[in-house]
C-alpha cells in the first residue's frame, strides 16, 4: 500500500494465537469467566499496513477477506474499525491525534476459530496506529482499550509468549518459553464462543500447575504444556465434532501432541522441527483441501517480531 503524497506507512504483522493450554477456573459474578491460560503466538497470521489519507479508508485482501464486515458499526462492524475509532477518540482525550488513514488487512486467519485472528487484529491497529500518529498513550493505556474490545486484545498487543489470568487483563511473561513448530488445522467451521462457554459443565476447575515464580527452562515448560488441558475442547467438540477428526488428523500426521486452540476450532500439532511440520502440513492439506491448515513456528520468548 502506499501513502498519498509519499507519506509513511506502518506494517504491523496480526500473529495468530495459540492457546497452548486453557483452564477455566471460576465466573465473575457480571457472567465474564476467569482464565489460566498459557498463550504463544506464530509467525503466521494477518498482516495490516497503515498510511496517512485525505480520507477514512479500509481495505482487505487475503484468502478470508471476503468473510468480514467492512463497516464499523458498534456492534455488526469489523474489529480492526473499532479499535481505529476507539484509539482516535482515547488520543483525543489525551491531547493527541489519530489522523484520516488508510488501513489494509490482509486476512489469511479464518474468523471465529480460536486462535484470536480479529484481536490480534484490532491489537495491531493500536500498536500501528500509535506508530503512526502521536497518540501520546502508552502500553498500558493501550492494553486497558484492549480490553474494552475483547478479553484476547491484550495478550495479542504482547505477541509474546505468556501466561494470562482473570478474564486475560492479567499478563506474565513467560520467561525461557522455547520456539515450537506447529501445524495449524481448521475445518472452516465458525464456532462461536459464547456457544462453547454455554456448553461447558465444569466452570471451576484447576489451574495451571505453576507457581508465582513461573518455569523459566524450555523442558520446564514443554513438560506443563503436555499435563495442561484445553477446558472448552470437549464442549467446543460436542457443537462440532468434526473437532475429533481434527484431532486424529495432527496424531496421524505425527504430532506428539494435538489440541484445541482457544474456543476453536482450530486445533494444532506440535512437531519436532519445522521441516516436520511443513511435511505433515503438506500430506494433511492434500488430504483435506476443503481445511485450512498451516505449518509454522513460534517466537520464542524474548522476541520480538510485530512486522
Amino acid at each position: 500500500m502506499d501513502a498519498p503524497d509519499g507519506g509513511p506507512v506502518v506494517v504491523e504483522r496480526a500473529a495468530a494465537k495459540i492457546n497452548l493450554a486453557l483452564h477455566v477456573t471460576g465466573r465473575r459474578g457480571d457472567g465474564y469467566h476467569l482464565l489460566d491460560s498459557l498463550v504463544t503466538f506464530a509467525d503466521f497470521g494477518d498482516r495490516l499496513s497503515f498510511a496517512p489519507s485525505r480520507r477514512d479508508a479500509f481495505t482487505l485482501s487475503g484468502r478470508f477477506a471476503g468473510d468480514l464486515p467492512h463497516h464499523d458499526d458498534p456492534e455488526t462492524g469489523n474489529l480492526v474499525l473499532k479499535a481505529r475509532n476507539l484509539l482516535r477518540d482515547a488520543a483525543g482525550q489525551a491531547g493527541g491525534e489519530v489522523g484520516p488513514v488508510h488501513i489494509h488487512l490482509e486476512k489469511n486467519l479464518p474468523p471465529a476459530s480460536g486462535i484470536g485472528g480479529g484481536s490480534a487484529d484490532a491489537a495491531a491497529v493500536l500498536r500501528g496506529l500509535s506508530h503512526l500518529f502521536d497518540t501520546k498513550l502508552g502500553w498500558h493505556t493501550l492494553a486497558q482499550l484492549g480490553l474494552s474490545l475483547g478479553a484476547d486484545v491484550p495478550m495479542c498487543l504482547a505477541s509474546r509468549p505468556l501466561i494470562a489470568r482473570g478474564i486475560g487483563e492479567v499478563i506474565l511473561p513467560a520467561t525461557g518459553f522455547p520456539r515450537l513448530f506447529l501445524v495449524l488445522a481448521n475445518p472452516l467451521l465458525p464456532v462461536a464462543t459464547p456457544a462453547v462457554f454455554a456448553a461447558l459443565e465444569n466452570r471451576h476447575n484447576a489451574p495451571l500447575a505453576i507457581d508465582e515464580t513461573l518455569p523459566v527452562h524450555p523442558p520446564d515448560w514443554l513438560l506443563l504444556v503436555q499435563k495442561s488441558r484445553n477446558d472448552l475442547q470437549l464442549p467446543a467438540s460436542r457443537i462440532a465434532p468434526e473437532i475429533h477428526g481434527v484431532l486424529d488428523a495432527l496424531t496421524s500426521a505425527g504430532a506428539s501432541l494435538s489440541r484445541m486452540s482457544g474456543s476453536g476450532a482450530t486445533c494444532f500439532g506440535l512437531f519436532v522441527d519445522l521441516e516436520s511440520a511443513i511435511a505433515a502440513a503438506d500430506r494433511l492439506s492434500h488430504a483435506r483441501p476443503d481445511w485450512f491448515v498451516a505449518a509454522t513456528a513460534t517466537l520464542a520468548e524474548g522476541e520480538d517480531d510485530h512486522v
